[in-house]
């Protein structure tokens, strides 16, 4: 196998963060940065000179992989459906490729990350992953034989703008989602929605973080914000399983860091998917807050991704 390296870069909501691996998949370099919300101008420089930094370290030009909030349209080859609102519309393959000097792969980022653990994370050997990000936004990709399946219309995955399913009228209406609807799965099981049912429960604006160490410290309103929360991830999930019946669900982004999740959302599956028995896994990524990132430069492994 040739030695050649390969830089992916993982564009957040809040962060941005580049990997070089090794032509046999070996990591070399990881740095992190805070993401220029708002500005589409400035993420352009910040990705770019990550990827000269990747390029400097590995002392030759890099193949560049980009995991992204939202995806390309096949129509107009602008993003479209980016919860980084300031990246709709805008021609970013083109742009990225004009200032790299070099073709550039972009994927959605729940497809990247679902890709990596299918190829060697906690899905390898499964044939079909259904991996979800749960962070400032939700996201969701599907893996088959470790190949992203995208849809005819690269939305394959975007479980988190259906309405969440079993769930009274009122509550949905006002859940009102960056989309235009109200309902959306995201706006109740992203971090911020998290964030935002706990103050409005309690005046107290905490972070995910700090709610969960309230809880465990036997704090009752955050006990019952995550109870409910868990209720909902439960619903929102058995509509996957319905549809898709997967082998594996993976779990990443910073939501999924909550451990309580894995042992409290299979026993609500029952109350919602439809057969006598449920056996899917639900798994936290093995690589972590790393498989975004690995997943984007996975995009230049064409016998895994193609």
């Amino acid at each position: 196998m040739a030695n050649f390296f390969r830089t992916g870069i993982d564009l957040g909501g809040t962060k941005i963060e580049s990997i070089v691996l090794d032509g046999q998949g070996g990591q070399v370099l990881r740095k992190r940065i805070p993401a220029p919300r708002g500005s589409y101008s400035d993420t352009l420089v910040a990705i770019s000179d990550l990827v000269l930094e990747a390029d400097s370290f590995a002392q030759e030009k890099t193949n560049v992989g980009l995991s992204m909030p939202g995806s390309l349209s096949k129509e107009t080859n602008l993003v479209k459906n980016a919860n980084s609102t300031w990246l709709i519309g805008k021609p970013l393959q083109s742009d990225l490729e004009s200032l790299l000097k070099r073709p550039v792969r972009i994927e959605n980022d729940a497809n990247c990350f679902t890709v990596s653990e299918a190829v060697d994370g906690a899905g390898k050997n499964t044939a079909l992953v259904f991996g979800i990000i749960l962070g400032t936004g939700v996201g969701g990709g599907l893996a088959i034989n470790s190949r992203p399946h995208r849809g005819i219309n690269s939305i394959a995955g975007e479980w988190g703008h259906n309405t969440l399913p079993w769930t009274h009228q009122d509550e949905l209406m006002s859940n009102q989602c960056y989309c235009g609807k109200s309902g959306c799965i995201e706006t109740f099981l992203s971090g911020p929605s998290l964030e935002r049912s706990y103050s409005q429960r309690t005046g107290a604006t905490l972070s995910v973080k700090e709610i969960v160490a309230v809880s465990e410290a036997g704090d009752l309103d955050a006990n019952y914000i995550l109870d409910k929360f868990e209720n909902n991830l439960a619903k929102g999930l058995a509509q996957v399983i319905n549809i898709l019946d997967p082998e594996l669900i993976i779990m990443g982004g910073g939501l999924s860091n909550i451990a309580r999740l894995y042992y409290n959302v299979p026993k609500y599956l029952d109350k919602f998917v439809f057969s006598d028995y449920i056996t899917t896994k639900i798994v936290p990524a093995q690589y972590g807050d790393a498989s975004g990132v690995r997943g984007a430069a996975w995009l230049w492994n064409d016998e895994k991704c193609n």
